[in-house]
């Protein structure tokens, strides 16, 4: 039997994105149950995490579920991907055992792996969590690697419950200085959800260097088309904010500049004015404020938008661990 896993909700129709946000809305409303009763979930972190491991484990709890920790590298063996190596070097086993052992152990199996950041080329195929979905017989759930599925399913529930229908709403995605060059993960996750719900959105960035890998900015094309918005580029940041509904900030690096992060560091310097700040967000249509957190204050927002009415993003965060029950238990109902 094929194994459905939950790794881009691309691979998932608008009704199918509609029903899981309902399911978590559901579960907002009723946060506790035996859904998940006597399962259990694998949680696999190759990067630091608060709100995911949290969300995660609580969710499974909180559904009658039990969670196991691991952190390959650290509490569990390093893991080899490549096929046909010698691992005559720092791993220990391959992934090819790994997910088929714990597969005969657990239910569902989430892995959370950033890039590398020194090659694109080499990151955009992302090849952990495809390795995992590849070996493992029991469903896997990205957690994040280059998307952030479980952000997306977040946002749009947080979205939905204060504006309702997002059809045609102007959603602002834009990118924010950092000190570091970031994932581009939850902005790729950003603009494909925004133009699954059918949004008008704009993709607000410093450059064309800024402008997300083709891959996602042609899915989001096709998910405009297929679901009756928009979706553009903007490097003017007045007529970006002019009327938004809604605007999404988030910091990435500028995919020319992988591993290259020294030449980048110029251009990111120059444009620390694309915070979020009173200014920009009063040429709204009275829009809502989201990030996916952790957010650096006063660099990426202002304390003043952060702590205005108009800032949804710990409503999101919460979210986080009524979308995540709901992946879990449509996982486990369709095996």
């Amino acid at each position: 039997m094929t194994v459905r896993h939950f790794l881009t909700t691309q691979d998932y129709s608008r009704a199918e994105i509609d029903a899981l946000l309902e399911q978590a809305a559901a579960f907002k409303r009723s946060p506790h149950g035996q859904q998940m009763a006597g399962k259990s979930v694998a949680l696999l972190f190759f990067n630091p995490s608060m709100r995911t491991r949290t969300s995660f484990e609580l969710g499974a709890f909180h559904l009658g579920a039990h969670a196991i920790v691991l952190a390959p590298g650290k509490d569990a063996w390093p893991i080899e991907f490549d096929v046909g190596t010698v691992m005559d070097g720092d791993t220990e086993e391959h992934i090819a055992e790994v997910a088929r052992v714990l597969s005969r152990y657990v239910d569902l199996i989430a892995v959370r792996a950033f890039p590398k950041f020194q090659d694109w080329a080499v990151d955009r195929e992302d090849r952990v969590i495809k390795a995992f979905a590849q070996y493992a017989t029991v469903p896997v759930i990205n957690m994040e690697t280059i998307t952030h599925p479980c952000q997306e399913l977040a946002h749009a529930l947080a979205m939905k419950e204060h504006l309702g229908n997002l059809q045609n709403r102007k959603y602002v995605l834009t990118w924010t200085y950092h000190p570091k060059p970031l994932n581009t993960a939850v902005a790729n996750s950003a603009l494909l959800i925004a133009t699954k719900m059918g949004m008008d959105v704009t993709l607000l960035c410093p450059t064309p260097d800024y402008v997300l890998d083709e891959r996602y900015m042609q899915a989001g094309m096709q998910n405009a088309k297929d679901h009756g918005g928009s979706l553009r580029v903007s490097h003017d940041i007045e007529e970006a904010y002019s009327g938004a509904d809604v605007v999404y900030a988030k910091s990435w690096g500028a995919l020319p500049f992988f591993g290259r992060w020294e030449q980048e560091k110029p251009i990111r310097d120059a444009h620390k004015h694309f915070i979020v700040d009173e200014a920009k967000m009063a040429l709204t249509n009275n829009g809502l404020f989201s990030h996916c957190l952790p957010l650096r204050r006063n660099v990426k927002a202002t304390d003043a938008v952060m702590d205005s009415p108009a800032c949804i993003a710990i409503d999101e965060a919460e979210n986080r661990l009524h979308v995540q029950k709901a992946v879990m238990t449509s996982l486990l109902a369709g095996r």
